[in-house]
């Protein structure tokens, strides 16, 4: 974390009205002349604060309000109550001076022009954000060499594979150089390798020249892989803030152990059976209840045991878990 944080909220609430759509063809027709509205709470008074040079993962299930933070944080939503700071800007009320140090990129939405090649799409952000030509130069090499624009420069964007959108839709948000980078599921329906090349580039200009990034993503293993830090929001509040390795520590996380036996399958009274495949039998324990050597020595006196894998849990069963004991409590 370097100087002033980069982006803080302090009490931030967002509300939406919802309007209620009638069950019975009766209510539906009624309700035409007479409606019915009924208020969300996507965000009940956030606080956040986010240094300079972070990278920082946001999760939630659907409707949790992780996406309405990154509209908040990127000026296309005001809060109802409360205060949104980014680059020492109000997003809403300083929106020319903080769009011009930002870049936003959203998975499910493109900024490229859909019937022209790419490049008309960056040179209508050459001029429209009056980037000097010398500035643009240096900043476009860079991207198409990191984001392999080349193949795809004279290209129509309807032309294009997810994959290649996502790639030249995160270059055009990178144009200007911005110092904070708000990326909402920018790994949304791409491939393995895609993927790959997305979550490298921003550890890349993360790591040269300090970017401030706010990811969201559902896939929960790209987070860990990108960020060090994750904020997870539940019913519209923080309900975790702190470093992946933090999270995995949680009480009730636990590891996995992979038997592979002559086939029969132990019954461990230190741990759970999850499944048997391939052969192979996995349970979930806790390392801090029962210890492994325990666990083996339990397993041998009832089968023979072949092979023996310990492993972390998926992050997205850890977060699972966690929804699941937040929801019950």
């Amino acid at each position: 974390m370097n100087g002033e944080p980069a982006v803080v909220l302090t009490g931030v609430w967002k509300s939406y009205r919802q309007r209620e759509r009638g069950s019975t063809p009766s209510e539906v027709i009624a309700r035409l002349f007479r409606p019915r509205f009924r208020t969300i709470d996507a965000l009940r008074g956030i606080d956040l604060t986010i240094g300079s040079g972070e990278v920082v993962a946001v999760a939630g299930p659907n409707g949790a309000g992780k996406s309405t933070t990154v509209k908040l944080l990127s000026g296309l939503l005001a809060p109802d109550r409360g205060t949104v700071r980014a680059l020492g800007c109000d997003p809403v009320r300083d929106r020319v001076r903080f769009v011009a140090r930002t870049g936003v990129c959203f998975g499910q939405r493109t900024e490229l022009w859909w019937d022209h090649p790419v490049a008309s799409s960056f040179d209508w952000k050459r001029v429209v954000w009056n980037i000097e030509r010398q500035d643009y130069d240096r900043s476009l090499a860079v991207l198409t060499e990191l984001l392999g624009l080349a193949d795809i420069w004279r290209t129509p964007a309807r032309e294009l594979s997810l994959g290649q959108k996502m790639r030249a839709d995160l270059a055009l948000a990178l144009l200007p150089e911005p110092e904070l980078v708000l990326l909402d599921e920018p790994t949304l329906g791409l491939d393995v390798l895609a993927k790959r090349q997305v979550l490298e580039f921003c550890r890349a200009i993360n790591q040269a020249r300090g970017v401030t990034i706010v990811v969201t993503s559902h896939d929960l293993t790209d987070l860990e892989a990108l960020a060090s830090r994750i904020v997870m929001v539940h019913k519209g509040e923080v309900a975790f803030d702190g470093p992946f390795s933090e999270l995995r520590a949680t009480p009730g996380t636990g590891r996995r152990l992979r038997l592979r036996t002559d086939g029969l399958r132990p019954v461990l009274a230190g741990a759970r059976f999850l499944e048997t495949r391939d052969g192979a039998h996995e349970f979930s324990y806790d390392p801090s209840v029962t210890s492994l050597p325990a666990l083996l020595a339990e397993a041998e006196a009832q089968v023979a045991v072949v092979d023996v894998e310990t492993h972390r849990p998926p992050i997205d069963d850890v977060i699972a878990g966690l929804y699941e004991q937040w929801r019950t409590s």
